[in-house]
Order: structure tokens, then sequence, then C-alpha cells
């Protein structure tokens, strides 16, 4: 059955691979988003199809529209984009998931709350599973994304107490992709456009610290997999890939994918930034029977030719966006 589906931050990284997915599966699509880290070429190519609209709004502002369905993403995600405003950040997560639970509750309908495996913070279990409650400094500079997103959670599974409102709350792991925003400041985008333009690979800490890496691909098929439960959903899911590598290691790769020479230089490990983060995904692969299937190198590829076309530009010419991130 067709539905009409909201997908807020759906110009973002990951809402604009949701918005595709939903419109190839029939789907008129609500996009909203108030661009201050999504952008409107990452739907542009949808623009043209009279099942996709385009809405400029900030969700920390109530929104009046009829829709069956709630996929709450905004949210700026990288540390970059969460730190320059952190009390924005913090309004983003628990105004806007108020905003949407209240919506969703108006008209009876399924939300779903783009969480983040930063609600564990600096782990001391690993890997880790829902159960685990976490290790988050409440007065860190991340604090303003990891709390607000923690808030976000109580927010959503109070609404279901209370309310009795279906709700699904997905814990995403670290995600990469086409549409990454080349200045949000993550890895796998930092490392890559290092390695395209021949900079020096900027590693923090000693390149121990590990990280698990999702294809963007495998991370929608999980969030719509997650939608779709006909039962009850009594706790998070964590969305992630479980394969783990060291930030070192990731370095390597990239730049051997990339066929480039950049030489990699040291820097101080950021503060409160986690030395261990991989999900235990068992309750997905039970619940959902989602595992993620696009291998890392695979990804990795389709990523650099991405950011290979954003480095050529139109005609050529270098993207302004690309070269203020080079």
């Amino acid at each position: 059955m067709k539905k009409r589906v909201l997908i807020t931050g759906g110009a973002g990284f990951i809402g604009s691979h949701l918005c595709a997915r939903l419109l190839r599966e029939n789907n008129d699509v609500l996009c909203v988003d108030n661009f201050y880290t999504g952008s409107r070429s990452n739907v542009a190519e949808l623009a043209h199809q009279s099942a996709f609209e385009l809405l400029r709004h900030d969700v920390s502002f109530p929104l009046y529209v009829e829709v069956d369905e709630i996929y709450n993403l905004a949210c700026p995600a990288s540390p970059v984009h969460y730190q320059r405003d952190p009390v924005q950040t913090t309004k983003t997560s628990v105004m806007g998931a108020i905003n949407m639970l209240g919506l969703a509750k108006r008209l009876r309908i399924p939300v779903l709350q783009a969480s983040t495996s930063e609600v564990y913070g600096d782990p001391d279990v690993h890997p880790q599973p829902e159960a685990y409650r976490g290790r988050v400094s409440i007065t860190g500079p991340r604090a303003c994304y990891d709390e607000g997103k923690r808030c976000a959670e109580t927010l959503f599974f109070d609404y279901q107490r209370q309310h009795r409102l279906p709700i699904r709350v997905a814990r995403i792991f670290n995600t990469y992709g086409p549409h990454m925003h080349p200045q949000d400041g993550r890895v796998v985008s930092n490392f890559i456009i290092q390695a395209l333009t021949g900079e020096p690979i900027t590693l923090y800490g000693d390149g121990s610290q590990t990280r698990s890496f999702c294809y963007v691909d495998d991370l929608v098929e999980g969030l719509v997999r997650l939608m779709a439960m006909d039962q009850g959903l009594e706790a998070p899911v964590n969305l992630g890939n479980p394969v783990e590598i060291t930030i070192a290691e990731l370095a390597h790769r990239i730049i051997d994918l990339c066929g480039s020479g950049s030489a990699i230089v040291y820097r101080p490990l950021p503060q409160d930034d986690p030395t261990q983060r991989c999900p235990d995904i068992g309750r997905a692969q039970n619940l959902l029977h989602w595992t993620p299937k696009v291998a890392l190198d695979d990804g990795l590829k389709r990523t650099i030719a991405y950011f290979e076309a954003l480095l050529a530009g139109p005609g050529g010419t270098v993207s302004p966006l690309l070269r203020a991130a080079s």
C-alpha cells in the first residue's frame, strides 16, 4: 500500500538515501530539512518526481502535516557540526523528538528515532549490546549530542508507555557512503579527501582506536525493516557493521584504494573520543533478519568514486565545497 512518509533531516547523508529508497518503493515522501548540514544537492535527482516534496523547516518547532509514518533523522551527527552550536544541537534532539512524537500521537502513526552509538560514550563493554547503559560525560564537548540523543530515547519510550505510541529506536553506528558532507570531519570523508588531494592523512591518537563501518545502503535497509515491524518494540536496536578495524588500518586501506602518496601525520586524540566502538547486532539479526552485506573495500570504492566526482566538479573544475575541505 502506498504511504506518505515524513523524513526529517531528509536532505542529509542518510536521509537522502532513505528518501530515494522509499520513492523506489512507490511511496510519497515529504523531505524536511533546515539545511544546517543537509544539502539540496543530495536530493536534486529526486526533485523531478511528483511523489517527492521538499520542505525547509527546523524540527525544534512544531510541524503540522498529514503522513502515515515518520523517520526522525534530523540532527547534525559529526562533532565538527554539532559542536559548532551545542545548544541548538541539544534543542534539535530533544525538541525535535517532542515535536515528532506529538505529531505521531495526533495521527496515531509509527515514528522511528535515529539514535546513535554515541549513547554508549567511551564504552567499557565490548562489543556494545543494547542493554549496556553507557559511559558518557555529561559535561564534555560531545555531551550536547550524546545526552541529547539519550534524552530523545527516554522521550520515545515514555510516549510508548504513556500513550501506547508505536515507536522504533535505531542506534546507528558509524555509517559511510556517497552524500557524506566533505567538511563533516568524520574519519572516512577526511581520509578520502586527504588521499585524493595528496594532503597528509590526519590520524588522531596513535591510530589503535577501533571503529566498525556500515555502508549506507545496508543501514537504510535496516531502518526500513525496523519501521516495518508489526509488533511493538520494547528496546532500541543497534544498526551497524560488527566487523571492527583500527583507524590506522583504515587510513592505509584508503591510501591504497586511492593510489595516493599521502603521508600520515599524528595529532592528539580529541577529548572524550571513544577508544572502541563496535555493535552487537544480535537483536537486529533476530528481529529484523538483518546483517550488513557490503564489504568495506567495496563500500570505500563507491565512496571514493563519489568524492572523485565532487573533486572534479562541473566541467572538470574543482568543486568549491571540496576545495574548502582539502
